[in-house]
Formats: structure tokens, C-alpha cells, sequence
């Protein structure tokens, strides 16, 4: 299937829900942490994946700020998963280029978390491959509501004229200012919403959702499945298909 993909019309930017770990653990009459231990593979796969295919930023829904309303037991074990995956796989990291950053509100997390996050992100920070970004303690409306403020207190210093706000200025002060907006959405576990994930950014994304597949039965031949839907499809931004013809043969 990967020898399909057109290397010349890669998303630049894939983000990722992650959805089904538990139900995948209690299917299996385990407890839904199971679930979460053995989502690590679904990770490198579809990290290397992008990798390898050139893809520029891969975004993973890792912790949403709803989530901590979960049983007490199951985030303090996604918390040590947390620590304890980055740990692992920062060996993979180097070996595959990959530059790892972070987005939400992570002084939220435990301080060990904060500590391992830091230490990977300056251990990776001169790789010029795929930027892998996790999204930890992060919701959309939480990323919206901060970049307000931070646009309000520009108008309240004098610094901003309110008549010059736009969405360039609004985009400027996300957690994800940086970076290009996401072209391709995947969703796994069979539910088609986004979850307040990244709800600006996936104005015009192309959203895949895989009926019958939990997050931890991942593998890349399902991002390869994604992407070749993705390249099948005519995006316009809001243009008829004859302009996007035109300005393409242009």
C-alpha cells in the first residue's frame, strides 16, 4: 500500500485522535490501563510512519484537559506510562530524527512528567525530521481561550488596535502558533467527532475515522489507508473544483 502513496502530496500536517484503548482492554476482559500499555506500539508506528513518508508534524491527542475528571487510578497510571514511554522511546526518537514538542496547559501534569518532557524536548531539539507534537492537558476551547486573553491584553496595553484583529492574530497566539494547520485528521474507536481537539486548526482538515479499529491495533498500513484517501480528494478551501483546476494549471 505505501508504494501508492504520491510522496509528492503528503499532508504536511496529520493529527491524531487516539481513541479506544480501554474498550480495546475490557473486549479482552482486562482493566482499561491495559488498554493504554498497549497503545505504545500504535504510537512508534504511526510516528515512524510519518517518518519515513516525510510528513512534517504529527500531532497526538495524548491527555485532554476532560480527561482529568477520569478514575484517579487511571490517570495517575496514564501520568507513569507517560514518563515512563517518553524514557523508552527517546532512543527511537534520535535514530528516526524526529523532534518532539508539546502543547496544552502542561504545568497541569506532575512534576516528574514536566521533568521527562523537558529533557526529551532538549535532547531532540536539533532534529530536522517529522515534529512529533503531543498534546497534553490541551482542549481547543482551552487554546482559543488563552490566545483570547493574550489578544485582550495586547488591546488593554495599547499595543493592539482593535480594528487590526484577524484571524492571523488570533492564529499567532495558539498553542500551535507555529505550525501549519492540519490537513488531515485520524480518529480511531469508531466515533466521528473531534472532541474539542484543535477546533481552529481543523477549519479545512480532511477528517478520517476507522469504524472498527481501537487505537492499540494501529499499524501503519492504516495511516497509509488514510493518506491515499486523503490524496483522493479535491480540496477547495471554499473555491469551486474549476478554479482550484485553473490555478493548479497555472
Amino acid at each position: 500500500m505505501k508504494e501508492l502513496i504520491d510522496a509528492g502530496n503528503l499532508p504536511k500536517h496529520i493529527a491524531v485522535i487516539m481513541d479506544g484503548n480501554g474498550r480495546w482492554a475490557q473486549n479482552q476482559g482486562a482493566a482499561r490501563v491495559f488498554g493504554h500499555r498497549n497503545a505504545i506500539k500504535a504510537v512508534r508506528e504511526v510516528t515512524e510512519g510519518c517518518a519515513e513518508l516525510g510528513v512534517s508534524y504529527l500531532t497526538l491527542y495524548a491527555f485532554s484537559t476532560e480527561n482529568w475528571a477520569r478514575p484517579e487510578y487511571e490517570v495517575r497510571a496514564l501520568m507513569e506510562l507517560l514518563v515512563q514511554s517518553i524514557r523508552n522511546e527517546l532512543p527511537t526518537m534520535m535514530k528516526n530524527n524526529v523532534r518532539l514538542d508539546t502543547i496544552g496547559d502542561t504545568l497541569s501534569l506532575p512534576r516528574s512528567c514536566q521533568n521527562q518532557l523537558a529533557e526529551a524536548i532538549e535532547a531532540t531539539k536539533e532534529n530536522t525530521g517529522l515534529n512529533l507534537i503531543l498534546a497534553l492537558g490541551y482542549s481547543g476551547k482551552w487554546d482559543i481561550i488563552q490566545a483570547v486573553k493574550k489578544v485582550a491584553a495586547e488591546v488593554k496595553n495599547g499595543t493592539l488596535n482593535p480594528d487590526e484583529i484577524n484571524e492571523d492574530t488570533l492564529a499567532a497566539n495558539l498553542a500551535t502558533k507555529e505550525r501549519p494547520e492540519v490537513d488531515l485528521m485520524l480518529r480511531t474507536g469508531g466515533d466521528h467527532r473531534i472532541s474539542n481537539f484543535l477546533l481552529w486548526q481543523l477549519a479545512y482538515a480532511e477528517l478520517y475515522f476507522y469504524e472498527d479499529l481501537f487505537w492499540p491495533d494501529f499499524r501503519r498500513e492504516h495511516l497509509y489507508q488514510a493518506i491515499l484517501a486523503y490524496q483522493k480528494t479535491e480540496r477547495r478551501f471554499g473555491k469551486t473544483g474549476e478554479q482550484i483546476k485553473a490555478n493548479s494549471a497555472k
